[in-house]
């Protein structure tokens, strides 16, 4: 998360794409190399929870999150921190689909595959939190599947991630 990337850091790109859009506050969860990132995006307009669990997997960092955020929100988007690719306009059009239509899981879709950000209503945080260490959130569209709306993104970004040496150097020829 900290390579550089279009000038600044991956993490740092997430994060301002995710400014950029219409999300009214951007929790970043934290687990390894926490100091290192927290000291890199220390200026920026974010609040940070340190998921203590983070070797567990990305469902521990989601459960961390959900448990942070204000109990006043209406919904929450999960954007992965290795993610740098997706425009606030995805982000926008996942927040409008949520609030035209009501339902409680929205996730942008390209070419049929699910990607991020996804967005989960309120109504499902305990749901979240009695998830086990072998499910995920695909597990809860699955048992909620009529309250899942799909977006047709228009861009392979959504699925786009990071992961491996090869994901960064074709990321970064495709600048």
């Amino acid at each position: 998360m900290l390579l550089p990337f279009r000038g600044t850091t991956i993490i740092e790109q997430v994060i301002e794409n995710v400014i950029n859009s219409q999300v009214d506050e951007t929790v970043v969860v934290l687990g390894a190399e926490r100091d290192e990132i927290q000291k890199v995006i220390g200026n920026w307009p974010v609040k940070y929870c340190f998921n203590e669990s983070y070797k567990e997997g990305m469902l521990s960092s989601v459960k961390c999150g959900f448990r942070f955020l204000p109990r006043y929100f209406d919904a929450a988007l999960v954007f992965p921190g290795d993610q740098p690719m997706i425009k606030p306009e995805v982000t926008d059009m996942v927040i409008e689909a949520y609030r035209n239509t009501g339902r409680g899981i929205v996730v942008p879709v390209f070419n049929g595959k699910r990607g991020h950000p996804l967005l989960i209503g309120h109504k499902y945080l305990e749901e979240i939190a009695l998830l086990g260490p072998e499910q995920g959130l695909k597990d809860l569209a699955r048992k909620y599947y009529d309250d899942v709306l799909e977006v047709e993104a228009g861009t392979a970004d959504i699925l786009k991630d990071i992961d491996t040496e090869k994901d960064y150097w074709d990321e970064l020829r495709n600048i």
